[in-house]
């Protein structure tokens, strides 16, 4: 029981540290993004050979280097994303008054190429792992993906935060596509379904005659499952997520009030440069 503590510890604290670090290197000039995401690619081409090497592996070890090398892997989305280097041909705001199948067709555009990326990472991740012992990397990117495809819709559906200020002043007109309401109707449905998930994942781990390095495992990617039904819950809570990782957006706090600064003085910036108009 201590070693399923222990890994739901270890998942907690690397989905925050991990999401922090990229929100820190988010926040940096726009000079080092490329060296950032040159960081980013190196560790995620590593990431690919652990969970190519731990795929026939059913060790502790294994378990976890599965776990946190699929982390890596999305980490290198999540910033492409935040950084502006992969999203989609839609790159400008729309107008509050296109609404229904327009608005939807702009959004997808808006988020196209990453959303292809990511889904040629699973891919690669699921031909890595091809009747393999150790699944704990695939399930792990499954459940970030999933999760991940729900959080848009419900932004774009409308809830009660929107998380705007996880937006980098280059991508705040991704902020146009999201709908600000209290409730919609796909949101009961997907945290019930993710919760009823998450709890058998639980009972397995738990149940008799599951092996410890197959229990650690499933407990992983449990409390990977619990965080991000949390964060869709501090999607329509009177709550806001951003205290938990102010540490790392400080200076994403600065630089964005030296651009509500410089857009203030038409004369700051070249049009060509002013900034347009994260699901997390």
């Amino acid at each position: 029981m201590d070693s399923l503590w222990v890994a739901a510890a270890f998942a907690i604290f690397i989905w925050w540290f991990s999401t922090g670090i990229i929100l820190l290197l988010d926040s940096l000039p726009r000079t080092t993004f490329r060296w950032s995401q040159l960081l980013s690619s190196m560790l995620a081409g590593a990431a690919l050979l652990g969970i190519a090497s731990t795929a026939g592996q059913t060790t502790l070890a294994a378990t976890y280097c599965a776990f946190t090398c699929a982390l890596l892997v999305w980490g290198w989305h999540e910033l492409a994303f935040l950084t502006g280097w992969i999203t989609g041909p839609q790159r400008t705001a729309i107008s509050e008054d296109v609404q229904g199948w327009p608005r939807f067709v702009a959004a997808v555009r808006a988020i196209l190429w990453h959303e292809l990326a990511i889904a040629a990472g699973g891919l690669l991740i699921w031909v890595l792992t091809l009747d393999a012992a150790n699944q704990i990397a695939l399930w792990t990117y499954l459940v970030l993906w999933l999760m991940r495809i729900s959080a848009k819709f419900n932004l774009f559906l409308g809830v009660r935060n929107l998380s705007e200020e996880f937006l980098p002043p280059h991508l705040a007109y991704m902020a146009s596509f999201f709908r600000r309401r209290r409730m919609n109707v796909l949101f009961p449905v997907v945290v019930t379904a993710a919760t009823v998930v998450a709890v058998l994942l639980v009972e397995r781990a738990l149940a008799d005659g599951t092996g410890a390095a197959q229990a650690v495992g499933l407990t992983l990617v449990a409390t990977l499952l619990w965080l991000a039904i949390v964060e869709h819950w501090l999607l329509v809570l009177p709550l806001q997520a951003t205290a938990l990782w102010r540490w790392a957006m400080q200076r994403q706090d600065k630089r964005s009030g030296r651009d509500r600064t410089a857009a203030a003085e038409p004369s700051a910036l070249p049009v060509a440069e002013k900034p347009l108009l994260r699901l997390p």
